[in-house]
């Protein structure tokens, strides 16, 4: 039997990319998974290629730009599954600019998608994990540092890491790990056409937080580059 066979994962911006990279990693686990993408037929990509393995699959869409639109995903994802696994991988980058014109208009849509829809999401799935004693929740962090042109972004993976520490400390007592995961600088979208990995490279180390033992790390921030074949 596979280690996640018949769990469920839900995971944040996995119509594409990373996340779908993700997705089909917990698939090969024997996990369930729900695709979120930010538009209906967005998951459609996803969705065709988990289906080459033996699983459950379903898929929610909506922007996490729009605290309404998470509200509604969390009600009908609570009102069908139980989630065992989440990943908060939906990010955005702020444009490239100096740091003197980042507009604060520009600085709360990054911290909205890559910091406050996760707060939002974690607060609504963890009660249950603890309630049925296990849970396992991955944050997707950053090892950007440097580029002050990117301040926003960089600051709100910070936030995460330091956030990530917390909520980790706070269920000490449990056996909800939650943990952190660096990627890697990855051609994605996100990552642009000149970054050193392909995208492929996210795993297997992307998985090691899932595939943690009961009681396992917490609080770490895990490299997925670490991980590569």
């Amino acid at each position: 039997m596979k280690k996640l066979q018949g769990k469920w994962a839900f995971v944040t911006g996995s119509s594409r990319g990373i996340g779908q990279q993700i997705a089909m990693g917990l698939a090969s686990h024997g996990c369930n998974v729900i695709v979120h993408g930010r538009k209906e037929g967005n998951t459609n990509k996803t969705i065709s290629l988990l289906k080459d393995y033996d699983i459950k699959i379903d898929a929610v869409y909506g922007e996490l730009t729009n605290i309404e639109d998470i509200k509604r995903m969390i009600k009908e994802i609570k009102s069908k599954y139980h989630i065992d696994i989440l990943y908060n991988n939906a990010g955005i980058q702020n444009k490239w600019k100096d740091i003197w014109d980042l507009t604060i208009d520009e600085w709360k849509d990054v911290f909205q998608i890559n910091l406050f829809s996760m707060v939002q999401l974690n607060n609504a799935f963890i009660p249950d994990m603890k309630k049925k004693g296990y849970g396992r929740v991955i944050n997707l962090s950053s090892g950007i540092k440097d580029i002050p042109q990117m301040a926003p972004y960089s600051a709100s993976k910070a936030a995460v890491d330091k956030y990530t520490k917390d909520l980790a400390f706070e269920l000490k007592d449990t056996n909800i790990l939650v943990n952190a995961l660096d990627p890697g600088w990855l051609r994605t979208d996100l990552g642009g056409e000149y970054a050193p990995n392909k995208v492929e490279s996210v795993l297997p180390g992307a998985l090691v937080p899932a595939l943690l033992d009961d009681n396992g790390e917490r609080g770490h921030i895990f490299s997925a580059q670490d991980y590569r074949n």
